[in-house]
């Protein structure tokens, strides 16, 4: 049974920093593209960074430049840097795992089968 688990949100101030982490058991880490999305209040959920198995990256052209994706292998974790945040970047932040999905693929939700459960991430100005 593959598990996903989020942490590491909480509240900051316009222009402060978050480290977002995202364990996922169950499947084998190196093998699955894996990604972050976001849903802020009353909006659709959409992509925010995502690294394939190439460790190819993509950003969402919102964050370009303010955040950062990496992973750890050993410990099978994923993570996000949030830098220079803005009240914009508020929302319930997701983690997600595809077996097939590559960079120079669109944010499609339904290439990601498994999902966690969120954490949120509140920034005032």
């Amino acid at each position: 049974q593959v598990t996903v688990v989020e942490s590491g949100g909480g509240s900051v101030q316009a222009g402060g920093s978050l480290t977002l982490s995202c364990t996922i058991s169950g499947l084998s880490f190196d093998g699955y593209a894996m990604g972050w999305f976001r849903q802020a209040p009353e909006k659709e959920r959409e992509g925010v960074a995502a690294m394939d198995t190439a460790v190819s990256t993509k950003f969402a052209d919102s964050v370009k430049g303010r955040f950062t994706i990496s992973k750890d292998v050993a410990k099978n974790t994923l993570y996000l840097e949030l830098r220079n945040l803005k009240p914009e970047d508020t929302g319930m932040y997701y983690c997600a795992a595809s077996w097939n999905w590559r960079c120079g693929d669109t944010w499609e939700e339904r290439d990601f089968g498994f999902w966690g459960q969120g954490t949120q991430v509140t920034v005032s100005s």
